[in-house]
């Protein structure tokens, strides 16, 4: 990096965060497939998990309002938003982008706006993407939104992924400062092994939609369960044990760990990996499920009160691509003040 860069570093100054009213427990997918409570807790860790209904309401519904919320809380003009990037594997269309849907809707009608697609990942990606216009001196208030309706495109006659999923979406906003806070370090992957075990097989140009891939229920998600849980638990674990070694960060030095909320046992394996303490992970996915790009900003968003500034976070996630990462996260202000 140039010496005259590292002069400015991308801050979240604030979170925004919204998930549906609407629950969908454990005993509700016992009706509908072959499964249990307890199969569904002891193998990935979900109770329950929040699900958007209504008719044509999208990922931007759920992006509006965690944007309305971040913009109220840092009293923020929408006028002066340069920036909204949205993360999401599940846009309201193919065209046009999910982030102009919601920029129209929160009044941010300076801002520049495309959609990035990281899977599960997406957040990472999105934030050191976010951070980098940041850096480039160019742009001072860039919003990253990330979030899914995983809801839309999951299978309920598939017993192994309709637990797995349920719908949110955050928000963050990233200024400059030359402060050493903000996103120090950014680590971030990519291995095509996992092409065609975690996959939405038809839908897109390789493959349109027909009346047979309808037929064939191939506009679902479709995981190969053991496969990507060998990978997903030692690519997240390393990654994260990686960043922290190169930042010369010991377990006492971290001050949270927030991982993408996929399974309780990845989330268990890369804390012990790092030496933390359960105590200091970020964990709801008891409550809300995998909600894909959602689940490190939700995370933030909940534990905000609870962040310090100075404090040394790991975020790391792993999602279809495959596509995973870790990012060096130090927080910027003292979150019950905000």
């Amino acid at each position: 990096m140039f010496e005259n860069m590292d002069k400015i570093n991308a801050v979240i100054t604030g979170v925004g965060g919204f998930v549906p009213e609407d629950v969908l427990t454990n005993e509700d997918i016992s009706k509908l497939v072959d499964t249990t409570d307890e199969w569904i807790m002891t193998r990935v860790g979900i109770k329950e998990r929040r699900i958007l209904k209504g008719e044509g309401v999208g990922t931007s519904y759920m992006g509006i309002r965690a944007v309305k919320q971040l913009l109220e809380k840092t009293k923020v003009n929408p006028d002066e938003i340069e920036v909204i990037l949205t993360a999401t594997t599940t846009s309201d269309h193919h065209f046009p982008t999910t982030s102009s849907i919601i920029a129209y809707h929160t009044g941010c009608k300076n801002a520049m706006t495309f959609d990035l697609q990281g899977a599960c990942a997406g957040f990472l990606y999105a934030l050191e993407t976010g951070a980098n216009y940041i850096r480039s001196g160019r742009y001072t208030k860039v919003v990253v939104v990330a979030g899914d309706k995983m809801t839309a495109i999951t299978d309920y006659q598939d017993r192994s992924t309709c637990p797995l999923f349920g719908d949110a979406c955050g928000a963050v906003l990233l200024e400059p400062t030359t402060e050493e806070v903000g996103v120090m370090d950014t680590i971030l992957r990519t291995d095509g092994v996992g092409y065609s075990h975690l996959i939405m097989k038809s839908g897109g140009s390789a493959y349109p939609p027909s009346h047979e891939t309808v037929d064939n229920r191939e506009h679902f998600v479709f995981q190969d369960g053991k496969y990507v849980f060998k990978y997903a638990v030692s690519y997240m674990a390393d990654v994260a044990a990686e960043i922290a070694e190169r930042n010369h960060l010991t377990h006492d030095d971290i001050a949270w760990i927030v991982p993408h909320q996929a399974n309780l046992r990845i989330i268990d394996a890369t804390a012990k990996r790092l030496g933390v303490d359960m105590e200091k992970v970020m964990i709801n996915i008891q409550k809300y499920g995998n909600t894909s790009a959602g689940t490190i900003p939700i995370c933030l968003w909940e534990w905000e009160d609870k962040l310090k500034k100075g404090d040394n976070l790991i975020l790391a996630a792993f999602g279809a691509g495959f596509t995973w990462g870790a990012i060096y996260l130090k927080w910027g202000y003292d979150g019950k003040k905000a």
